[in-house]
């Protein structure tokens, strides 16, 4: 071999060891508090499940983009009729689930059956209860058809509890799911970690990812430990009181967005003296939100005035209804015929939001005469106490599900709030579809709440997101509980 032959390979080599070198990575480590309990989102109200598999491992007829709105998913278009009862779907062609399987119209009257049948355990089958008949018109085409129109139909047929699964596979999804998503499921490392890995045969755009786990990490600790020592990549939400080790850290990115969670100081209304108006605008006067924010959130929080989404575009600011203003809460105690207060107890679930909240409002509280008792449960006393038995004063909870409003339309809801002309109102918005007129109603209805001061209008939680610097692609904030990887990239 001669010398130039040599050096010529010898450089061919080198370069290729230094391309090999600069290549970007394409796998990743998310870090999540909590693990999932199974792994099917239709038979699962757990959010830690969508957390990982939804958009990732399963897909529904429309998919939620990062802005909340609604786009094509394994449906490549539809059309709606003009009385709004029926949507025609047409299939993309050449999908297959991870076993190999064809996905076609079948896979979607089967889901929706499923979800619908008498013996479904489906935790969100009533948004679908408005679904009267699924119809097979030919192995790409699917019509539905609606009992009366509902405007957020679209919305609902793209969250986790809708996506498509195949009937050879959905008894096993629990523990081995199987989708059409752009991941397919590898392992499941219970305690540990769930392995997904790029699906070669998907039908859509390839994800730059190839490979992903998620590791639980329930303690803050932990998860600061494992960020800083590149154990994992980042974490989608990050305990806000620890999110200095991070800020101005150039190896980090610390994204602070919003969820869809309402927190609430939920009210019994039921209950005397809570189903006293007069009683429950002095406690509206009585909050400080700007203190409980800073005490309970770090300062990441944003106020609400209602119990809508402050990222919506139909949100109304309603925080001015009733300002903090002790003395006229103090007013209002004593026309109500409280004039030295009373007293009451707190509930509270293990969440670090609403143990701090509570601390903090039964210190303001005080200030006008109200003495409360605060009572930590752990999450299953919480639910039988509380959301079930409705044996409660007070308590303070997030409410996660996107556009929500509608519970205050269910006067058997935990908190109890019957008021005939919100129910009208919201019977009228369901049956609505053109945009303009639901953006009058829902902030109707906004308004009615507030002034109604049902419960105490809180914060958003927020979405603190701390990931390594070199990723792109995550989402902000979060329309709906997921964690999708199909946009996230490595960069220089």
């Amino acid at each position: 071999m001669s010398l130039k032959t040599s050096l010529t390979l010898a450089l061919a080599g080198l370069m290729m060891t230094s391309a090999a070198a600069l290549a970007q990575p394409t796998e990743i480590k998310i870090g999540v508090a909590f693990e999932p309990p199974a792994l099917d989102p239709t038979a699962g109200a757990a959010e830690a499940i969508d957390v990982v598999v939804y958009q990732n491992i399963f897909e529904g007829l429309v998919r939620i983009d990062k802005d909340g709105a609604v786009q094509p998913g394994l449906a490549e278009s539809w059309t709606v009729s003009d009385d709004g009862l029926n949507y025609r779907f047409k299939l993309h062609d050449g999908v297959t689930f991870h076993d190999g399987s064809a996905f076609d119209a079948e896979d979607v009257k089967f889901t929706f059956d499923r979800i619908l049948a008498e013996d479904s355990v489906n935790a969100q089958k009533a948004l679908y209860a408005p679904i009267a008949a699924v119809e097979v018109v030919d192995p790409l085409t699917v019509d539905i058809t609606l009992s009366r129109p509902d405007g957020l139909f679209l919305f609902n047929i793209g969250r986790g509890d809708a996506v498509i699964v195949a009937p050879e596979s959905a008894d096993n999804n629990a523990t081995d799911p199987i989708g059409t998503g752009p991941f397919a499921f590898v392992q499941w490392d219970r305690g540990s970690r769930v392995i997904l890995e790029q699906y070669g045969p998907y039908w859509g755009d390839k994800p730059a990812l190839t490979r992903a786990s998620f590791v639980f990490i329930g303690d803050t600790g932990a998860m600061t430990n494992a960020l800083l020592a590149g154990d994992i990549d980042g974490t989608n939400n990050f305990a806000a009181e620890a999110l200095p080790v991070f800020e101005g850290n150039p190896q980090f990115k610390v994204l602070v967005g919003l969820t869809e969670g309402e927190t609430i100081l939920a009210t019994n209304n039921r209950k005397a003296p809570f189903d006293n108006l007069l009683v429950r605008q002095a406690m509206a006067h009585a909050l400080d939100r700007e203190e409980i924010i800073e005490g309970a959130t770090y300062g990441y929080g944003a106020p609400i005035g209602t119990h809508f989404a402050p990222q919506n575009p139909d949100y109304l600011d309603l925080t001015g209804t009733y300002p903090h203003d002790v003395e006229k809460a103090k007013a209002l105690l004593a026309e109500a015929g409280y004039p030295d207060g009373f007293s009451a107890t707190l509930k509270l679930p293990p969440v670090a939001y609403a143990r701090l909240s509570g601390q903090i409002i039964a210190s303001q509280f005080a200030e006008v005469g109200i003495k409360l008792e605060l009572v930590n449960s752990e999450f299953a006393q919480w639910l039988e106490d509380v959301f079930a038995n409705k044996d409660f004063d007070l308590t303070i909870i997030a409410h996660v599900e996107p556009f929500d409003i509608g519970i205050y339309a269910n006067p058997d809801y935990y908190f109890g709030y019957d008021n005939p002309e919100f129910q009208a109102l919201n019977e009228t918005l369901t049956a609505t579809l053109d945009a303009a007129e639901r953006t009058r109603l829902v902030q109707q209805m906004q308004t009615i709440i507030a002034e109604d001061a049902v419960n105490g209008y809180l914060f958003e939680l927020a979405q603190t997101g701390v990931w390594n610097a070199k990723l792109e692609g995550m989402w902000p904030n979060s329309p709906v509980e997921g964690v999708v990887l199909r946009d996230i990239h490595w960069t220089e």
